[in-house]
């Protein structure tokens, strides 16, 4: 009888590609895969560890699983990801409910370390993060069937120094350009019809492989692909975001209207001391020009507040960026001091309770001007790639403009005599917006 198997896929979509190879690796393996915890023989937590709440999100999965040992079918717990490949003696040490820790780069060895688990061995495979994954391996795609992550790199070379995810990942390493489109024709072909391209940094793709940048060929060679209908880039960093890709983007109607542009500060001694190229008056310049050539363009970003050494100017100068440039979409997040980072050792520390209070002041200002800016929608008529319906009869999806898991969503009603399904694409036109959602009418 086949083992049942249940995954807890923990932090970013990067990482969540790594839980579907693991689960169609197992799925080929002969396991059974069951979303009911409670069921399973064996459970598997993918874990984060980018900063200190994904941490304490991936220890409590993993405390919270380990009681299915006591009440429930599982004989094998294993902890899989950044926090194993971060911690594996510390974990080994302290949670001897956790039969088994695999780094990063030990993600195909995982039906292997099942089978040593249950016969008795208590396993730790984590060594230098060097895995690139291909198309040739089995995937079980854990998003819904229309939409799919597809991972062109892994490892990062920006060494920012807030980050651990160098030392979790490895160095840069881009996939080959044949096997990311051999992975993206089988998606299409079962009916993706979103691809949302992810890296650490999706703009340096190839100029390890090939010696300059190859994310336009990239880009074009996919939007050739039948079926699929959006193409959305992710993790786009500033200072490789050149001319020839925002042309491309701007011509290419299956290439999404929508960047995301981590930014992370404005304050040019903050951005020093961050190890982060560019600066607040490059950024602003380079958001001027790609929304001269897409004026239709959503932009994300993100920003760090509390970074060590940032004074209230220059706070208040990342404020008045934001006020300045407008972005549609931003996500702050307070300075996270990880060990083995320089951040960690930087002096001037600035207290949590400050961190908090810029947060708040931060995201207030947001949130009016994403208000505003669905306010403008109003009257539009959007394409929506329908995702679901509540129990009211109220469908949702998401707009161009709206990446999942991360951005907002788009309400709308339809007509009982209409026939709407998950996967559609829409016509809706806005009748009332929130500061993260709007709401419409099916056209």
């Amino acid at each position: 009888m086949a083992l049942k198997t249940g995954l807890v896929s923990l932090g970013c979509p990067k990482n969540l590609v790594d839980s579907e190879i693991m689960l169609g690796l197992l799925q080929a393996s002969g396991f059974e895969i069951t979303n009911r915890e409670q069921d399973a023989e064996v459970l598997i937590v993918n874990t984060c560890s980018f900063i200190q709440d994904a941490r304490e999100e991936s220890i409590k999965t993993i405390l919270e699983l380990a009681q299915y040992k006591k009440r429930g079918r599982c004989r094998a717990l294993l902890v899989a990801g950044c926090l194993a490949q971060r911690y594996p003696r510390e974990m080994m040490a302290e949670l001897p409910e956790v039969d088994a820790v695999l780094g990063t780069g030990s993600i195909p060895e995982i039906t292997g370390v099942i089978q040593r688990v249950l016969q008795g061995e208590r396993v730790s495979l984590v060594g230098t993060p060097g895995y690139l994954h291909t198309a040739g391996l089995p995937k079980l795609q854990a998003t819904p069937s229309y939409s799919a992550y597809l991972k062109i790199a892994e490892g990062c070379d920006n060494c920012c120094t807030y980050c651990i995810i160098p030392h979790l990942r490895g160095p840069y390493r881009s996939r080959e350009a044949d096997d990311i489109l051999a992975e993206a024709a089988a998606m299409a072909s079962r009916g993706v019809k979103e691809l949302n391209l992810v890296a650490q940094d999706t703009t340096r793709y190839g100029m390890d492989r090939y010696g300059k940048p190859y994310l336009n060929p990239l880009l074009r060679r996919l939007s050739r692909l039948e079926g699929v209908v959006w193409i959305r880039l992710l993790y786009t960093y500033p200072t490789l975001l050149n001319e020839e890709l925002i042309q491309l983007i701007a011509g290419e109607k299956k290439i999404c209207h929508y960047l995301d542009i981590p930014l992370q500060h404005a304050s040019a001694s903050v951005l020093r001391r961050m190890n982060r190229r560019g600066s607040g008056e490059g950024s602003a310049r380079l958001i001027e020009k790609i929304r001269a050539a897409i004026p239709d363009i959503t932009l994300r970003t993100s920003f760090i507040v509390g970074f060590p050494g940032e004074t209230e100017a220059d706070f208040e100068e990342l404020l008045g960026f934001i006020a300045g440039v407008q972005f549609e979409r931003v996500g702050i997040f307070t300075y996270s001091r990880e060990e083995g980072t320089p951040g960690a050792e930087l002096p001037d520390q600035v207290p949590e309770e400050v961190k908090l209070e810029r947060k708040n002041r931060a995201m207030t200002l947001q949130q009016k001007i994403s208000l505003k800016k669905n306010r403008l929608r109003l009257g539009q008529v959007l394409t929506v790639l329908v995702e679901g319906r509540n129990t009211e009869g109220v469908y949702h999806g998401r707009s161009e403009g709206d990446a999942p898991d991360i951005d907002g969503k788009v309400y709308f009603k339809a007509n009982a005599a209409v026939k709407v399904n998950p996967g559609d694409f829409v016509k809706v036109r806005v009748t009332s917006a929130r500061p993260y959602d709007l709401i419409g009418e099916l056209v």
